[in-house]
């Protein structure tokens, strides 16, 4: 099937999946489920974000959260800055690595940064510039790459000639969105194709599914197929987005490792140790995860799973 033997699964729940929650997730519970996830497995986990706390209360407490988690420099802790001032708080709290958050559509670029796609990359502009020449990688996300509420479909050229800009401003890795989960795997393919012709490899790039229509694991298979090796997924299926009411959770990490175990691919996460993190987790939130992997283990009567999530 021409996949590969390992990938790394960037996890998001504690910054994508949490950050939309009405209600505040007390900060030693936040940095309880960032180590749970290390403890799991996990060398990628985007932990939080420097926004303003006035669009994003949720994530307000970010400079504490950081200061409440270590992890060797081996381990991948992004966090998402939208401009300059968050970049200087990234910077004072000493991270490694950040993530900047674009549009591949002009009404979502509207709705999610009040402004224009152009607009936007200028203000990413300097951020990128700043965090590069103080030796932080660069992440880059792109979301509507398959479509958009609004747009309807997206064209794979439109968002590869986006892509080709945001490399050229200096990002190191760019993750692909499937905001609202429309996505098909012949989308996939010929994305991936039209990325390729703009000197885009498969090392340079991850790829990010919603499942609303039930094909993220589908467009996920596609993907590893035509090289891809890092894979975004949110814990228990945590997250959605707020100014795309379609947008269904992300991927669930549970369902992802369910598939990847099976086809004899490397992780290097442990998915039973995982299952109880995110059991855990919907504990503190008061619902039950939304993972069917997660559904499953939980309930599974085999008396060897069982005695491992007890």
């Amino acid at each position: 099937m021409n996949l590969p033997e390992k990938v790394t699964i960037y996890e998001v729940g504690p910054r994508d999946g949490l950050q939309n929650e009405a209600a505040l997730i007390p900060v030693e519970v936040k940095a309880e489920f960032i180590r749970q996830l290390l403890a799991a497995g996990h060398t990628a986990v985007e932990t939080t974000s420097f926004v303003s706390p006035k669009w994003v209360p949720q994530l307000a407490d970010a400079a504490e959260l950081l200061e409440l988690i270590e992890a060797p420099e081996a381990i991948r802790m992004p966090v998402l800055v939208p401009n300059e001032k968050g970049l200087d708080r990234a910077l004072a709290a000493g991270v490694r690595e950040i993530a900047i958050f674009g549009s591949a559509t002009e009404t979502f670029a509207q709705k999610n940064l009040n402004r224009s796609v152009a607009e936007s990359f200028e203000m990413f502009r300097p951020v990128v510039d700043r965090a590069r020449s103080n030796g932080l990688q660069v992440r880059g996300y792109l979301s509507m790459c398959f479509g958009d509420p609004w747009e309807g479909a997206v064209g794979a050229d439109t968002v590869a000639g986006h892509a080709r800009t945001l490399f050229d401003m200096g990002i190191t890795e760019l993750s692909l969105g499937d905001t609202i989960g429309v996505g098909t795997p012949n989308q996939v393919t010929d994305l991936l194709t039209a990325l390729g012709q703009k000197g885009i490899t498969a090392d340079q790039l991850a790829v990010h599914f919603h499942d609303t229509y039930g094909q993220a694991l589908a467009n996920t298979l596609t993907a590893m197929q035509h090289g891809i090796t890092v894979i975004d997924a949110s814990a228990g299926g945590l997250g959605g987005c707020p100014y795309a009411k379609s947008a269904t959770g992300n991927l669930a990490t549970e369902d992802l490792l369910w598939q990847l175990n099976g086809l004899g691919i490397d992780t290097g996460v442990d998915l039973h140790a995982l299952v109880r993190t995110s059991l855990w987790m919907a504990e503190q939130l008061g619902r039950p995860s939304p993972s069917r992997a997660v559904q499953a283990l939980s309930l599974t009567d085999s008396s060897t799973v069982s005695k491992e999530l007890t």
